[in-house]
Protein backbone atom coordinates (compact mmCIF):
# COMPACT_ATOMS: atom_id res chain seq x y z
CA UNK A 1 0.00 0.00 0.00
CA UNK A 2 1.75 3.42 -0.91
CA UNK A 3 -0.59 6.03 0.19
CA UNK A 4 -0.34 6.87 3.89
CA UNK A 5 -2.62 4.35 6.22
CA UNK A 6 -3.79 5.56 9.80
CA UNK A 7 -1.26 3.76 12.36
CA UNK A 8 -4.19 3.13 14.82
CA UNK A 9 -6.38 1.02 12.12
CA UNK A 10 -2.91 -0.31 10.93
CA UNK A 11 -1.95 -1.68 14.30
CA UNK A 12 -5.91 -3.53 14.22
CA UNK A 13 -5.87 -7.33 14.45
CA UNK A 14 -8.07 -8.77 11.61
CA UNK A 15 -11.85 -9.60 12.10
CA UNK A 16 -11.17 -12.96 14.08
CA UNK A 17 -14.29 -14.52 12.68
CA UNK A 18 -13.88 -13.48 8.97
CA UNK A 19 -9.65 -14.98 9.72
CA UNK A 20 -11.41 -18.26 11.58
CA UNK A 21 -13.02 -18.94 8.21
CA UNK A 22 -9.78 -18.33 5.91
CA UNK A 23 -9.03 -21.78 7.99
CA UNK A 24 -11.63 -23.36 5.72
CA UNK A 25 -10.01 -22.72 2.88
CA UNK A 26 -8.39 -26.04 1.40
CA UNK A 27 -10.13 -28.15 3.81
CA UNK A 28 -12.69 -31.08 2.72
CA UNK A 29 -15.94 -32.43 4.95
CA UNK A 30 -17.89 -35.32 3.88
CA UNK A 31 -21.22 -36.34 4.53
CA UNK A 32 -20.38 -38.58 7.38
CA UNK A 33 -17.96 -36.00 8.53
CA UNK A 34 -19.54 -32.38 8.38
CA UNK A 35 -17.88 -29.38 9.67
CA UNK A 36 -19.08 -28.68 13.20
CA UNK A 37 -18.88 -24.53 13.42
CA UNK A 38 -19.01 -23.49 16.77
CA UNK A 39 -17.33 -20.09 15.64
CA UNK A 40 -19.81 -17.65 15.59
CA UNK A 41 -21.83 -16.14 18.21
CA UNK A 42 -25.41 -15.89 15.50
CA UNK A 43 -28.45 -17.28 14.86
CA UNK A 44 -28.35 -19.08 11.32
CA UNK A 45 -32.17 -19.76 11.09
CA UNK A 46 -34.20 -17.28 9.78
CA UNK A 47 -36.68 -15.40 12.04
CA UNK A 48 -39.55 -17.30 12.78
CA UNK A 49 -42.27 -16.89 9.99
CA UNK A 50 -44.73 -14.91 11.26
CA UNK A 51 -41.86 -12.17 12.01
CA UNK A 52 -40.75 -12.53 8.49
CA UNK A 53 -44.34 -11.68 6.99
CA UNK A 54 -44.13 -8.67 9.15
CA UNK A 55 -40.73 -7.60 7.51
CA UNK A 56 -42.96 -8.84 3.73
CA UNK A 57 -45.20 -7.04 4.16
CA UNK A 58 -43.87 -3.61 5.60
CA UNK A 59 -41.51 -3.65 2.24
CA UNK A 60 -44.93 -3.85 0.25
CA UNK A 61 -47.26 -1.60 1.62
CA UNK A 62 -45.23 0.60 4.07
CA UNK A 63 -43.73 3.34 2.06
CA UNK A 64 -42.11 5.14 5.88
CA UNK A 65 -39.96 1.83 5.59
CA UNK A 66 -37.74 2.57 2.53
CA UNK A 67 -37.29 6.15 3.58
CA UNK A 68 -34.77 7.88 6.22
CA UNK A 69 -36.45 8.12 9.73
CA UNK A 70 -35.34 9.56 13.08
CA UNK A 71 -31.31 9.39 13.36
CA UNK A 72 -31.63 7.62 17.22
CA UNK A 73 -34.70 5.46 16.38
CA UNK A 74 -38.20 4.78 15.66
CA UNK A 75 -40.24 6.09 18.77
CA UNK A 76 -42.91 2.97 19.23
CA UNK A 77 -39.91 1.01 19.52
CA UNK A 78 -37.55 3.53 21.86
CA UNK A 79 -41.13 3.63 23.93
CA UNK A 80 -41.44 0.04 24.09
CA UNK A 81 -37.97 -0.71 25.29
CA UNK A 82 -38.25 2.01 27.64
CA UNK A 83 -41.68 0.05 29.25
CA UNK A 84 -40.13 -3.00 28.91
CA UNK A 85 -36.77 -2.14 30.77
CA UNK A 86 -38.91 -0.19 33.02
CA UNK A 87 -40.49 -3.20 34.34
CA UNK A 88 -38.49 -5.62 33.95
CA UNK A 89 -35.65 -3.86 36.00
CA UNK A 90 -38.07 -1.59 38.34
CA UNK A 91 -36.91 1.60 37.15
CA UNK A 92 -37.99 4.76 35.74
CA UNK A 93 -36.28 4.89 31.73
CA UNK A 94 -38.11 7.22 29.38
CA UNK A 95 -38.39 6.98 25.57
CA UNK A 96 -36.53 10.31 25.29
CA UNK A 97 -33.48 7.88 27.14
CA UNK A 98 -33.83 5.39 24.40
CA UNK A 99 -31.57 4.94 20.61
CA UNK A 100 -31.88 2.64 18.50
CA UNK A 101 -28.48 1.56 16.42
CA UNK A 102 -27.46 -0.42 13.71
CA UNK A 103 -26.40 -3.31 15.81
CA UNK A 104 -24.91 -3.37 19.40
CA UNK A 105 -21.84 -2.99 17.85
CA UNK A 106 -22.19 0.35 16.67
CA UNK A 107 -24.35 1.15 20.37
CA UNK A 108 -20.67 0.32 21.86
CA UNK A 109 -18.96 2.52 19.01
CA UNK A 110 -20.98 5.31 19.54
CA UNK A 111 -20.90 5.83 23.40
CA UNK A 112 -17.27 5.06 23.10
CA UNK A 113 -17.05 7.85 20.85
CA UNK A 114 -19.04 10.43 23.60
CA UNK A 115 -16.69 9.35 26.19
CA UNK A 116 -13.06 8.67 25.17
CA UNK A 117 -10.57 10.63 22.79
CA UNK A 118 -7.38 9.17 21.75
CA UNK A 119 -4.89 8.85 24.47
CA UNK A 120 -7.83 8.16 27.35
CA UNK A 121 -8.68 4.90 28.15
CA UNK A 122 -11.85 2.31 28.67
CA UNK A 123 -11.01 -0.34 31.04
CA UNK A 124 -12.30 -3.75 29.86
CA UNK A 125 -12.24 -7.29 31.24
CA UNK A 126 -10.08 -10.03 29.74
CA UNK A 127 -10.98 -12.25 27.97
CA UNK A 128 -12.28 -9.19 26.32
CA UNK A 129 -15.28 -9.56 23.16
CA UNK A 130 -13.21 -8.49 20.15
CA UNK A 131 -14.86 -5.89 18.22
CA UNK A 132 -14.94 -4.20 21.34
CA UNK A 133 -10.97 -4.02 21.61
CA UNK A 134 -10.67 -3.58 17.71
CA UNK A 135 -12.30 -0.39 18.34
CA UNK A 136 -10.84 0.79 20.98
CA UNK A 137 -7.84 0.01 19.02
CA UNK A 138 -8.64 1.71 15.86
CA UNK A 139 -9.49 5.24 18.00
CA UNK A 140 -6.57 5.04 19.50
CA UNK A 141 -8.02 4.82 23.04
CA UNK A 142 -6.28 2.42 25.22
CA UNK A 143 -7.82 -1.37 26.81
CA UNK A 144 -7.42 -0.94 30.50
CA UNK A 145 -6.72 -4.43 30.74
CA UNK A 146 -8.61 -5.99 33.62
CA UNK A 147 -8.18 -9.93 33.70
CA UNK A 148 -10.54 -12.05 35.12
CA UNK A 149 -10.05 -14.76 38.13
CA UNK A 150 -12.28 -17.52 39.28
CA UNK A 151 -15.67 -18.17 37.63
CA UNK A 152 -14.61 -15.82 34.52
CA UNK A 153 -15.59 -12.66 36.70
CA UNK A 154 -13.53 -9.22 37.06
CA UNK A 155 -12.51 -8.07 40.23
CA UNK A 156 -13.87 -4.48 41.26
CA UNK A 157 -11.32 -4.25 44.16
CA UNK A 158 -8.64 -4.88 41.47
CA UNK A 159 -10.47 -2.49 38.69
CA UNK A 160 -9.98 0.17 41.12
CA UNK A 161 -5.94 -0.23 41.77
CA UNK A 162 -5.76 0.12 38.23
CA UNK A 163 -7.79 2.84 37.44
CA UNK A 164 -6.36 6.61 37.06
CA UNK A 165 -7.33 10.07 35.58
CA UNK A 166 -6.98 8.11 31.16
CA UNK A 167 -9.86 5.87 32.23
CA UNK A 168 -13.19 7.14 31.37
CA UNK A 169 -15.18 3.97 31.28
CA UNK A 170 -15.68 0.41 32.57
CA UNK A 171 -17.16 -2.08 30.30
CA UNK A 172 -19.09 -5.21 31.33
CA UNK A 173 -20.51 -7.68 29.15
CA UNK A 174 -23.03 -9.87 30.45
CA UNK A 175 -23.39 -12.96 30.24
CA UNK A 176 -20.72 -12.82 28.96
CA UNK A 177 -19.30 -13.14 25.27
CA UNK A 178 -16.67 -15.11 25.12
CA UNK A 179 -17.06 -16.81 28.71
CA UNK A 180 -20.24 -16.90 28.94
CA UNK A 181 -20.33 -16.11 32.58
CA UNK A 182 -23.20 -14.39 34.02
CA UNK A 183 -22.18 -11.33 36.01
CA UNK A 184 -23.84 -11.81 39.88
CA UNK A 185 -25.94 -8.67 40.39
CA UNK A 186 -23.92 -7.76 43.39
CA UNK A 187 -20.50 -7.75 40.88
CA UNK A 188 -22.54 -5.65 38.82
CA UNK A 189 -23.61 -3.26 41.44
CA UNK A 190 -19.90 -2.89 42.93
CA UNK A 191 -18.74 -1.78 39.46
CA UNK A 192 -21.29 0.83 39.10
CA UNK A 193 -20.49 2.06 42.46
CA UNK A 194 -16.69 1.91 41.58
CA UNK A 195 -17.49 3.68 38.49
CA UNK A 196 -20.31 6.62 40.31
CA UNK A 197 -17.45 7.23 42.70
CA UNK A 198 -14.47 8.01 40.60
CA UNK A 199 -17.13 10.04 37.75
CA UNK A 200 -17.00 7.42 35.23
CA UNK A 201 -19.37 5.78 33.15
CA UNK A 202 -20.09 2.36 33.25
CA UNK A 203 -20.73 0.56 30.24
CA UNK A 204 -23.25 -2.47 30.33
CA UNK A 205 -23.52 -4.90 27.36
CA UNK A 206 -25.99 -7.26 27.96
CA UNK A 207 -26.90 -8.59 24.17
CA UNK A 208 -27.76 -11.66 25.65
CA UNK A 209 -29.86 -10.82 28.44
CA UNK A 210 -32.76 -12.86 27.11
CA UNK A 211 -30.93 -16.41 27.69
CA UNK A 212 -29.77 -15.67 30.91
CA UNK A 213 -30.28 -19.37 32.97
CA UNK A 214 -31.64 -16.56 36.22
CA UNK A 215 -35.15 -15.42 36.63
CA UNK A 216 -36.06 -11.70 37.28
CA UNK A 217 -33.38 -8.59 36.97
CA UNK A 218 -30.09 -9.39 36.32
CA UNK A 219 -29.22 -6.39 38.60
CA UNK A 220 -30.73 -3.23 40.25
CA UNK A 221 -28.94 -0.50 38.67
CA UNK A 222 -32.03 1.39 36.95
CA UNK A 223 -33.81 1.29 40.66
CA UNK A 224 -31.07 4.40 41.42
CA UNK A 225 -33.00 7.54 40.61
CA UNK A 226 -29.39 8.71 39.14
CA UNK A 227 -28.77 5.59 37.04
CA UNK A 228 -28.34 8.12 34.00
CA UNK A 229 -25.36 9.81 35.21
CA UNK A 230 -23.61 6.73 35.33
CA UNK A 231 -24.98 3.82 33.42
CA UNK A 232 -24.86 3.24 29.61
CA UNK A 233 -26.96 0.11 28.63
CA UNK A 234 -26.23 -1.51 25.60
CA UNK A 235 -28.50 -4.13 23.32
CA UNK A 236 -28.91 -6.37 20.47
CA UNK A 237 -32.40 -7.95 18.71
CA UNK A 238 -30.41 -9.36 16.51
CA UNK A 239 -29.78 -13.04 18.89
CA UNK A 240 -33.46 -12.83 20.35
CA UNK A 241 -35.22 -12.25 17.26
CA UNK A 242 -32.73 -13.99 14.54
CA UNK A 243 -32.47 -9.97 13.20
CA UNK A 244 -28.73 -10.29 12.52
CA UNK A 245 -29.13 -9.25 8.79
CA UNK A 246 -31.15 -6.21 9.57
CA UNK A 247 -28.54 -4.73 12.37
CA UNK A 248 -30.69 -3.59 14.96
CA UNK A 249 -29.49 -2.63 18.65
CA UNK A 250 -30.46 -0.28 21.23
CA UNK A 251 -28.96 1.95 23.85
CA UNK A 252 -30.14 3.23 27.09
CA UNK A 253 -28.10 6.35 28.58
CA UNK A 254 -28.98 10.25 29.78
CA UNK A 255 -30.95 11.90 27.07
CA UNK A 256 -27.48 14.48 27.15
CA UNK A 257 -25.62 11.76 26.00
CA UNK A 258 -27.61 10.36 23.31
CA UNK A 259 -27.42 14.13 22.05
CA UNK A 260 -24.22 13.43 21.30
CA UNK A 261 -24.67 10.32 20.48
CA UNK A 262 -27.20 11.64 17.80
CA UNK A 263 -24.19 13.16 16.25
CA UNK A 264 -21.86 10.07 15.59
CA UNK A 265 -24.94 7.95 14.09
CA UNK A 266 -26.24 10.85 11.43
CA UNK A 267 -22.68 10.90 10.39
CA UNK A 268 -22.31 7.08 9.39
CA UNK A 269 -25.50 5.53 9.12
CA UNK A 270 -28.21 8.22 9.26
CA UNK A 271 -30.63 6.32 10.55
CA UNK A 272 -31.40 2.23 11.55
CA UNK A 273 -32.71 0.46 9.20
CA UNK A 274 -36.35 0.60 9.42
CA UNK A 275 -37.25 -3.14 8.35
CA UNK A 276 -35.69 -3.78 10.91
CA UNK A 277 -37.17 -1.65 13.50
CA UNK A 278 -40.21 -2.76 12.14
CA UNK A 279 -39.45 -6.46 13.16
CA UNK A 280 -38.18 -5.89 16.21
CA UNK A 281 -41.11 -4.05 17.98
CA UNK A 282 -43.37 -6.95 16.40
CA UNK A 283 -41.39 -9.22 17.96
CA UNK A 284 -41.52 -7.30 21.40
CA UNK A 285 -44.90 -6.89 21.31
CA UNK A 286 -45.79 -10.45 19.95
CA UNK A 287 -43.13 -13.08 20.39
CA UNK A 288 -42.74 -13.55 23.77
CA UNK A 289 -43.63 -16.95 24.27
CA UNK A 290 -41.66 -17.81 21.30
CA UNK A 291 -38.40 -16.38 22.79
CA UNK A 292 -38.58 -18.08 25.85
CA UNK A 293 -38.78 -21.60 23.74
CA UNK A 294 -36.15 -20.53 22.37
CA UNK A 295 -34.06 -19.51 25.59
CA UNK A 296 -34.96 -23.05 26.46
CA UNK A 297 -33.43 -24.61 23.70
CA UNK A 298 -30.32 -22.45 24.22
CA UNK A 299 -30.10 -23.44 28.21
CA UNK A 300 -30.51 -27.29 27.32
CA UNK A 301 -27.81 -26.72 25.05
CA UNK A 302 -25.58 -25.16 27.83
CA UNK A 303 -26.56 -28.01 29.50
CA UNK A 304 -25.25 -30.73 27.31
CA UNK A 305 -22.11 -28.68 27.05
CA UNK A 306 -21.85 -28.50 30.95
CA UNK A 307 -22.37 -32.77 30.94
CA UNK A 308 -19.88 -33.56 28.54
CA UNK A 309 -16.99 -31.75 29.69
CA UNK A 310 -16.26 -33.46 32.25
CA UNK A 311 -15.68 -36.82 30.55
CA UNK A 312 -13.33 -34.93 28.38
CA UNK A 313 -9.75 -36.32 30.03
CA UNK A 314 -7.56 -33.30 30.23
CA UNK A 315 -9.73 -30.47 29.55
CA UNK A 316 -11.39 -27.44 31.36
CA UNK A 317 -14.20 -25.84 31.81
CA UNK A 318 -14.00 -22.70 32.54
CA UNK A 319 -17.21 -20.87 31.97
CA UNK A 320 -20.78 -21.83 29.98
CA UNK A 321 -23.75 -19.21 29.48
CA UNK A 322 -25.77 -17.30 27.29
CA UNK A 323 -24.44 -18.77 23.62
CA UNK A 324 -20.82 -19.63 25.11
CA UNK A 325 -18.60 -21.81 26.60
CA UNK A 326 -14.86 -20.96 27.49
CA UNK A 327 -12.24 -24.04 27.95
CA UNK A 328 -8.87 -24.86 28.44
CA UNK A 329 -7.24 -27.02 26.61
CA UNK A 330 -4.40 -29.99 27.48
CA UNK A 331 -1.87 -29.64 24.64
CA UNK A 332 1.47 -28.00 24.59
CA UNK A 333 0.52 -25.78 21.40
CA UNK A 334 -0.74 -22.38 21.01
CA UNK A 335 -4.59 -22.73 21.01
CA UNK A 336 -4.52 -20.61 17.45
CA UNK A 337 -2.50 -23.30 16.34
CA UNK A 338 -4.55 -26.34 17.31
CA UNK A 339 -7.69 -24.56 16.48
CA UNK A 340 -6.48 -24.73 12.91
CA UNK A 341 -5.53 -28.57 13.81
CA UNK A 342 -9.25 -29.26 14.44
CA UNK A 343 -10.07 -27.92 11.39
CA UNK A 344 -7.82 -30.34 9.45
CA UNK A 345 -7.92 -33.21 11.80
CA UNK A 346 -11.46 -33.28 13.13
CA UNK A 347 -13.49 -31.32 11.25
CA UNK A 348 -14.56 -28.23 14.09
CA UNK A 349 -14.35 -24.44 13.97
CA UNK A 350 -14.03 -23.10 17.19
CA UNK A 351 -12.08 -20.12 18.21
CA UNK A 352 -8.68 -19.48 19.95
CA UNK A 353 -8.26 -17.64 22.99
CA UNK A 354 -5.41 -15.60 20.93
CA UNK A 355 -8.29 -13.54 19.78
CA UNK A 356 -9.93 -12.62 23.09
CA UNK A 357 -6.50 -11.97 25.11
CA UNK A 358 -3.19 -10.76 25.10
CA UNK A 359 -0.54 -13.59 24.14
CA UNK A 360 2.29 -14.14 26.02
CA UNK A 361 4.72 -12.22 23.76
CA UNK A 362 2.16 -9.29 23.98
CA UNK A 363 2.50 -8.70 27.87
CA UNK A 364 -0.35 -11.67 28.49
CA UNK A 365 -0.16 -14.06 31.40
CA UNK A 366 -0.03 -17.14 28.76
CA UNK A 367 -4.48 -17.89 29.15
CA UNK A 368 -4.73 -16.99 25.41
CA UNK A 369 -2.63 -19.85 24.47
CA UNK A 370 -4.31 -22.09 26.33
CA UNK A 371 -7.56 -21.19 25.92
CA UNK A 372 -10.99 -21.65 23.34
CA UNK A 373 -14.14 -20.37 22.67
CA UNK A 374 -17.27 -22.54 21.94
CA UNK A 375 -20.10 -20.99 20.35
CA UNK A 376 -22.58 -23.62 20.95
CA UNK A 377 -26.38 -21.73 19.98
CA UNK A 378 -26.16 -23.10 16.19
CA UNK A 379 -25.31 -26.67 17.65
CA UNK A 380 -27.94 -29.43 18.88
CA UNK A 381 -27.58 -32.11 21.58
CA UNK A 382 -26.62 -34.32 18.50
CA UNK A 383 -24.07 -32.34 17.18
CA UNK A 384 -22.35 -31.32 20.41
CA UNK A 385 -21.91 -35.31 21.80
CA UNK A 386 -20.74 -35.31 18.67
CA UNK A 387 -18.22 -32.68 18.81
CA UNK A 388 -17.14 -34.34 22.31
CA UNK A 389 -16.33 -37.82 20.55
CA UNK A 390 -13.98 -35.97 18.12
CA UNK A 391 -12.42 -33.95 20.70
CA UNK A 392 -11.79 -37.00 22.73
CA UNK A 393 -10.62 -39.05 19.11
CA UNK A 394 -7.97 -35.57 18.76
CA UNK A 395 -7.29 -35.85 22.30
CA UNK A 396 -6.01 -39.59 21.80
Amino acid sequence: MTKPLNPHLAATFAPPVMESRRWLAGASFTADRPLINVSQAAPVDPPPLALRQVIADAALNNAAAHVYGPVLGMPALKAEVATQWSAAYGGAISENQVAITSGCNQAFCAAVATLAAAGDAVMIPTPWYFNHKMWLDMTGVESRLLPCGAGMLPDPEQAEALLDSRVKAILLVTPNNPTGAEYPAGLVQAFYDLAKKHGIALIVDETYRDFDARTGAPHDLFKDPDWSETLIHLYSFSKAYRLTGHRVGAMVASQSRLAEVEKVLDTITICPNQLGQIAALYGMQNLGQWLAGERDEILDRRAAISEGFPALEGWKLLGAGAYFAYVEHPFGIPSDQLAQELVSKSAILMLPGTMFAPRLAQGGNGDAERQLRIAFANVDRAEIQQMFARLSAFSR
